[in-house]
């Protein structure tokens, strides 16, 4: 199995947009004293983008309400 070169989006097109993310959405606008403020951060941002963030493939709105819907 080979390799996949860092910071080759072509290549690993999903690890590169959270990289950017991480980037230029966390650490550009936030200063993190310790880890456990990163990983409160990280918890809560990832509840968000999964639950409020509204989704293009959706019209514009979360996927949970949608598969709760279906499912229950």
């Amino acid at each position: 199995m080979g390799y996949i070169q860092p910071s080759n989006p072509q290549q690993n097109v999903y690890i590169e947009r959270f990289n950017r993310t991480v980037r230029y959405d966390w650490l550009a606008h936030h200063l993190f004293g310790t880890l456990e403020e990163l990983q409160e951060f990280v918890t809560q941002w990832l509840w968000v983008y999964h639950h409020e963030r509204p989704n293009m493939a959706t019209h514009r709105s979360s996927i949970w309400p949608r598969l709760h819907d279906l499912y229950f």
